[in-house]
């Protein structure tokens, strides 16, 4: 009996990977770049349309602050960044999980990890998909998540994910 190696299904995802990669000039599926928040005081970068807009929130305390990125319909991320009171990664996202699954609208997670994760809500009968990303930068915690004057597609949802890990 003749066996298929395992890896033989890996293969045609990697091939799509790296076709997506191949069909932007600047690297990333949909052209984003990279987007220094420095300027605005936040010592991290993430992938942005060249097009994007920084704009700096209401929250401006010592303990809270934030910024939004708008790109488009398809791309808003909403950064909240304080003071890090501890370094347990885990636990911190633990504490999103739980503010994300407290809302009403809320129905399933869609796909976790240590730092963060991809969930769906659904507002009547219109599923949203949203996430939420901690990072440690510095003495910084940073909190990314979906911005929330859009309702985002899971594909779209994936790929802001990505771009702020």
């Amino acid at each position: 009996m003749k066996t298929t190696p395992r890896f033989v299904p890996v293969i045609p995802s990697l091939l799509l990977v790296f076709f997506m990669l191949s069909c932007s000039p600047e690297g990333h599926v949909k052209g984003w770049q990279p987007l220094d928040l420095l300027p605005y005081g936040v010592p991290v970068s993430v992938l942005a349309p060249p097009e994007a807009a920084v704009k700096i929130g209401r929250l401006n305390s010592a303990l809270l602050k934030d910024l939004t990125i708008e790109g488009g319909a398809d791309y808003n991320i909403q950064l909240f960044y304080s003071p890090a009171v501890t370094n347990d990664i885990a636990r911190l996202k633990n504490d999103l999980l739980q503010n994300v699954r407290a809302n009403r609208y809320f129905r399933k997670i869609v796909s976790e990890e240590v730092a963060g994760f991809i969930y769906q809500s659904m507002i009547d009968s219109t599923a949203s998909y949203g996430f939420r990303f901690v990072k440690l930068q510095g003495d910084l915690e940073l909190n990314f998540q979906t911005g929330m004057s859009h309702l985002f597609s899971l594909e779209d949802a994936q790929l802001m994910y990505e771009a702020v890990k």
